[in-house]
């Protein structure tokens, strides 16, 4: 998978990454039948992300894609593109991030979003935005936390700007 982006806003040496442990991550922009294109909305520190998380330990990447699917924006997915992979050292949590990005499509109807509670104590909700308004959205989010501001909104805008060109 051809990699997106690096991001390393902390300036951390590769020796040191080297020794942080590696999380594994799927993530997708997902559009529904209308072409609109999920973002969750985290309230509560002023930004907008994607869709996806952390492989659990028996997933692989796509399994680990349909599961937080279904948890973050209630739908099952298909996916139509790989979009390439985006490296994070993230410094402040001492670890080393792949995540794995797609394009998909919704299959089926949108159900309710399965959030869990840290995630409802940070504000998560889902909403539906046209491409272009998506892409502000992310653009113009002023995140209040580090992990927000340094790493998501970069990570995911990166990702949102790779699938708007494959579609």
């Amino acid at each position: 998978m051809k990699q997106i982006l690096f991001l390393n806003p902390e300036n951390v040496s590769k020796d040191e990454a080297g020794s942080y442990p590696l999380r594994e991550a799927a993530r997708a922009v997902v559009s529904d039948e209308n072409g609109m294109i999920a973002l969750l909305h985290v309230s509560k520190e002023n930004y907008y992300k994607l869709p996806g998380g952390g492989l659990e330990s028996s997933e692989d990447k796509f399994s680990a894609l349909q599961r937080e699917c279904l948890e973050e924006i209630g739908c099952e997915v298909e996916i139509i593109a790989e979009a390439g992979s985006i490296l994070e050292y993230r410094k402040i949590f001492n670890i080393r991030q792949i995540s794995y990005c797609y394009v998909a499509k919704t299959k089926g109807a949108k159900g309710i979003p399965d959030f869990t509670q840290h995630e409802k104590d940070r504000g998560f909700e889902i909403i539906w935005l046209q491409p272009e308004k998506a892409k502000q959205a992310l653009s113009e989010s002023q995140a209040t936390s580090d992990e927000g501001r340094l790493y998501i909104v970069p990570r995911d805008l990166a990702l949102l700007e790779a699938a708007l060109i494959l579609s």
